[in-house]
């Protein structure tokens, strides 16, 4: 019964362990990119593209909607490892504003010339605290000064499990 109560309490504390000076510290305390919701969305284009948004968790959770020219249509549930999250995150870490929008859309000064008819991405991170950051980017965009940014983007769902979600492409 000893035993039971112990796990509780330590339960109850969220994983804590006392400190030297008796205050509380979380043991593995995530860093900021692990406590981050990423969401990563793609929009339409001129013609066949996926159109799709995914949200994860740090934990590897998330959910997968698809909306045109995907396998599946509608909200799917997954589960990635947090090193698949990790990696995903890694991934667009280089990308991310420090702050605030930074919009790669047609007509804006980070995009004055740009093919037309392609795709983009929306990219929003969340942390827990209620901040965060959003990128949106136009695939038409620099082609190829933003070539590595572009490559990024695009490549970035691999690192999680929706492939099959998302269909042959």
């Amino acid at each position: 019964m000893k035993r039971i109560a112990v796990m509780m309490a330590a339960a109850m504390t969220g994983g804590c362990t006392m400190s030297t000076m008796s205050t509380m510290t979380p043991v593995g305390t995530p860093v900021a990119i692990e406590r981050e919701t990423i969401r990563y969305a793609t929009e339409p284009c001129f013609g066949t593209c996926p159109v799709y948004s995914v949200t994860v968790q740090p934990d590897g959770s998330g959910v997968f909607t698809g909306v045109q020219h995907t396998a599946v249509t509608g909200e799917r549930a997954f589960k990635a490892t947090p090193d698949a999250y990790r990696r995903f995150a890694a991934r667009l870490q280089p990308y991310r504003p420090a702050q605030g929008d930074m919009l790669y859309e047609q007509g804006t000064a980070l995009c004055p010339n740009a093919a037309t008819d392609g795709p983009s991405v929306d990219v929003r991170w969340s942390d827990i605290s209620g901040g965060g950051a959003h990128l949106r980017y136009y695939y038409g965009c620099g082609v190829e000064k933003l070539r590595p940014m572009a490559d990024a983007l695009r490549a970035a769902p691999a690192d999680l499990p929706i492939a099959a979600f998302i269909g042959p492409r």
